[in-house]
């Protein structure tokens, strides 16, 4: 159970260095300028990122066939060409760099995310079949904690150097997800564990190191407030040792098992010798947990076990598809171009609007799995469809909350895009789990994840073109209505998609029924 443990930390780790593509808005209006580029091209450059997750299935391909260590390290490896070439570039060392070789970087980069994604994904749901949701939340929670990071270690490289602040995103964009890759791939795998057992101490411990973990980030990312009274430096150590926090778990258990070799299983409230366990275990068929047997290899339901072409086929994939696409994807566009919402309305601390956003998102990522830990056996939970539905709802509020121009309300519907953004990206990968099986997950989550780049390109887009019919004579906009009309037709998609996801409630609702009365 310690190497079971030790596997989520290290998932979480690598998760709060997957999310580079996150803080682009906090340097997007210098590579602006720097690249001497429109606004169309630099939205571009965040659809590149976006666009890498289109072959996000390689990933899922590669975590087939090869040992999951050797895929992070490759996913990592990608990270490091895509971000790296673009600071030797920014940084004089590569003078002929195009618009395009920039574009094609950015591509690079953004799919090496779908490899460490994938990896994280794979541990988490193969490690704790029966807590399955609970892991993925607190694992991916810390992805959102990305931005908030590396936005700390740039504030404290660049405290006298603010014109450098591009060129230190990109440098810690290209080699900290290398450093954590290799780091933990000697602990990044699936355990095999065939049966497993429900886990509640540990996750306890889990959710109170992970639920201050993002009430230190909510707080340290008001700068305006609280920089007077922590200083960046020490912003940035409080970040590390919170991180490092979560090993206590593997550590405790780890001793728990040399002192003691027990367990405690949810399930049965008895204590479990493990020597007595293995030895009562004769064949691979009938596998016994302290008498508690399940009905299928994982344990736990799926509605079916389907690969990618049988998927494509089911009207259930293409509702949550859109549901996705009008929900989380349109979220990431918002985030995407938050720099420039954020000058157009005059707001001169996009960092601290960024790391509020990524703070947020952290929390929207985790409250699933602290649902799904209090309520999954309640027969007042919902199923994941209708909680995206509920989540979509404060979102679709929030963009109409934008149309007023005041920075309360900036500070306000940012937050709230944040977790709902967060909630539904955590809550699909359960959902795709429970819709399609988990045999081919690998590569039917990236074909769903595929609608991002789709959604960044037109809605990415669509908004810089009404931007471009408000620009004034320098190629800049710097009033409300640069974004007005883009705020009122992404909350319209973005209430079509809470329809859509009632609907898709509505034709999966009696495979959550049986599940709820199963448990």
């Amino acid at each position: 159970m310690s190497k079971q443990w030790m596997s989520l930390v290290g998932a979480l780790w690598l998760q709060s260095m997957a999310g580079t593509n996150t803080n682009f808005p906090a340097y997007s209006s210098q590579i602006k300028k720097l690249l001497s580029i429109s606004q169309i091209q630099l939205n571009n450059l965040a659809f590149a990122s976006d666009a890498g997750k289109l072959l996000g299935w390689f990933a899922g391909i590669a975590a087939n066939y090869l040992p999951l260590w050797l895929v992070l390290l490759i996913g990592s490896i990608l990270g490091l060409i895509g971000y790296g070439v673009q600071y030797l570039f920014l940084t004089n060392h590569i003078h002929s760099l195009s618009y395009w070789h920039v574009f094609s970087l950015t591509f690079l980069a953004g799919n090496s995310i779908c490899w460490m994604n994938t990896v994280s994904y794979i541990v988490s749901i193969q490690n704790f079949p029966l807590d399955r949701q609970v892991a993925v939340g607190i694992s991916t929670s810390y992805i959102s904690l990305s931005a908030k990071i590396v936005t700390d270690i740039v504030d404290v490289v660049n405290v006298f150097t603010p014109s450098k602040r591009a060129e230190t995103y990109l440098l810690m964009n290209s080699v900290l997800p290398l450093f954590f890759a290799i780091v933990v791939a000697p602990v990044i795998r699936d355990m095999k564990i065939g049966k497993s057992r429900k886990l509640s101490d540990g996750f306890r411990v889990m959710f109170v190191i992970t639920i201050a973990t993002g009430i230190y980030a909510v707080i340290t990312s008001i700068k305006p407030a609280i920089s007077k009274l922590v200083p960046s430096l020490l912003s940035l150590i409080g970040m590390v040792i919170f991180l490092l926090l979560p090993i206590v778990v593997p550590l405790f258990e780890s001793m728990k098992e040399h002192w003691h070799k027990k367990c405690w299983i949810r399930r049965d409230p008895r204590i479990c010798d493990l020597s007595k366990l293995e030895e009562d275990i004769k064949t691979p068929e009938e596998v016994i947990n302290c008498g508690v047997k399940e009905d299928n290899d994982v344990g736990f339901a799926v509605m079916e076990e389907i690969g990618p072409k049988e998927m494509l086929m089911k009207l259930d994939f293409w509702l949550y598809f859109f549901v996705y696409l009008f929900g989380a994807t349109l979220g990431l566009v918002y985030l995407n171009n938050l720099g420039q919402i954020a000058d157009t309305r005059g707001f001169t601390e996009t960092s601290s609007l960024v790391s509020l956003s990524s703070s947020f998102g952290f929390f929207g990522r985790l409250l699933p799995s602290i649902f799904d830990y209090l309520f999954s056996r309640s027969k007042y939970a919902i199923s994941r469809p209708a909680t995206i539905a509920v989540t979509l709802a404060p979102m679709t509020g929030a963009f109409f909350l934008l149309l007023n121009n005041s920075h309360f309300c900036l500070y306000i519907s940012t937050a709230i895009i944040g977790i709902c953004t967060g909630a539904i990206t955590s809550i699909s990968v359960s959902q795709t789990t429970e819709l399609f099986g988990t045999k081919n997950f690998g590569v039917n989550h990236n074909i769903v994840v595929a609608n991002i780049p789709i959604g960044s390109f037109i809605f990415g887009d669509l908004a810089a073109m009404l931007y471009r019919k408000q620009e004034n004579s320098l190629g800049s906009c710097l009033r409300i209505k640069c974004f007005q009309t883009t705020f009122i037709i992404w909350g319209c998609l973005c209430l079509l998609g809470t329809c859509l996801a009632f609907i898709l409630h509505r034709r999966t609702q009696k495979f959550y029924t049986h599940l709820r009365g199963g448990n």
